[in-house]
């Protein structure tokens, strides 16, 4: 696709990466979004984090670089694990491309956000929508039923990312480590097969969510709230703080339970009843 206009607004999804045991591989698009607008100018109005993914879109596509404005309006938080950084990388980097007359494959513009990134779990549902495992080599991705609802409390206080990290332990027992696996492979097959009911059960992680509920003491009793109300598992969506229960049924039951739980942690935070999106980020104008 060649833009002529000197204005591009791309539409990106936010992602939910981890799904619990898929640690910087698991990750669903969500039908919540952020509207980045690229506009050519006479001066870069930018920020460090765009800044340095321009950097990159001009040095890779060895073209010289051009002045421009960012504009980002949507519904995406910040610092909440919900992939607010891949909205803005992904959308920027779409909208260079095509006001550059696109240089780049769209291959080579997911390579450059998983790059930035440091983890392809956010980048790639993001990009193509619906349910992604992935690596920072290759991935998988494929749509997710409208049934599989994403039940999303969204905190009032932020996480960020390298302070969720460093509460992570260099090394974990091998039975952690076997738990993980199991649950993550069982994950991607219940998604690839849309046979959602094998997700009972099958969130429970051990390598991250037992270190990070220190800094969100919510965290367990909120998955133990929405679980005993019937979700099929919740889990820390990606660094946090936002908590996710999925369910395939009647979520009223979950989303009271988790709103009552929520209370006496967060008495400002908000829940949403959000659906996956399957068509990842779009070009609008």
């Amino acid at each position: 696709m060649k833009i002529k206009s000197p204005s591009v607004t791309v539409q990106v999804p936010a992602t939910t990466a981890n799904l619990g045991p898929g640690f910087d591989s698991l990750g669903v698009a969500l039908a919540l979004y952020n509207q980045i607008t690229v506009t050519k100018s006479d001066q870069t109005e930018s920020f460090p984090m765009a800044e340095e993914a321009a950097k990159q879109f001009f040095k890779t596509a060895k073209i010289k670089a051009f002045p421009y404005s960012l504009k980002i309006q949507g519904s995406v938080p910040i610092s909440r694990g919900l992939g607010s950084s891949v909205t803005v990388r992904l959308g920027l980097l779409i909208a260079l491309n095509l006001l550059a007359e696109s240089p780049l494959k769209e291959e080579e513009i997911l390579a450059l956000v998983i790059a930035l990134e440091g983890h392809p779990d956010n980048a790639v549902p993001a990009f193509f929508g619906g349910f992604a495992c992935a690596s920072k080599q290759s991935w998988l991705y494929q749509s997710v039923k409208p049934t599989l609802k994403f039940i999303t409390f969204i905190p009032e206080t932020e996480l960020e990312t390298k302070k969720a990290r460093k509460v992570l332990p260099k090394k974990v027992p091998l039975a952690d480590a076997v738990t993980n696996l199991q649950n993550t492979a069982l994950i991607t097959a219940a998604f690839c097969t849309q046979n959602y009911e094998l997700l009972q059960g099958g969130f429970e992680d051990t390598l991250h969510q037992p270190y990070r509920s220190k800094l969100l003491p919510s965290l367990v009793p909120m998955i133990e709230s929405a679980t005993k109300a019937g979700a099929l598992g919740g889990f820390l969506s990606g660094a946090g703080s936002t908590m996710i229960a999925v369910t395939l049924e009647n979520p009223t039951k979950i989303i009271a339970a988790m709103t009552k739980t929520a209370k006496k942690y967060h008495p400002h935070g908000r829940i949403l009843l959000l659906k996956a999106d399957n068509e990842g980020y779009q070009v609008l104008s």
